[in-house]
């Protein structure tokens, strides 16, 4: 179901307790809230146009921005206050996903080699 947003249009393509994935279009100059995600990764993974990723640093003062073309990606971690802004119209998903076990390794030997 396309939903409408001040910026543009959202989609939900898929949708499970793992991962969702949105389809996006936003129109050129559109920005969206300055928010953040309290467990969910945020990805954005850019189809057609050109889309800046604005990410206010948790461990320090700073605004990291990264401008994404066609065909690019970023990843944005829980926690962290962003936004995007379209400096063109802009078609892309735009993927949630929650931290899973990252440390599920437990080690009872060291490899090497013989």
């Amino acid at each position: 179901m396309k939903s409408g947003k001040v910026w543009g249009t959202t989609e939900v393509i898929m949708q499970s307790p793992i991962i969702e994935i949105h389809r996006i279009f936003i129109n050129k100059g559109g920005f969206c809230s300055n928010h953040k995600h309290e467990f969910k990764w945020n990805m954005f993974y850019v189809i057609k146009g050109t889309l800046q990723i604005l990410v206010h640093k948790n461990n320090y003062d700073l605004v990291d921005t990264t401008e994404l073309v066609s065909g690019q990606y970023t990843t944005i971690k829980p926690g962290e206050y962003h936004s995007f802004k379209a400096v063109s119209d802009v078609y892309a998903l735009e993927i949630y996903y929650p931290e899973l076990l990252s440390e599920d390794i437990v080690r009872k030997t060291v490899g090497g080699v013989i």
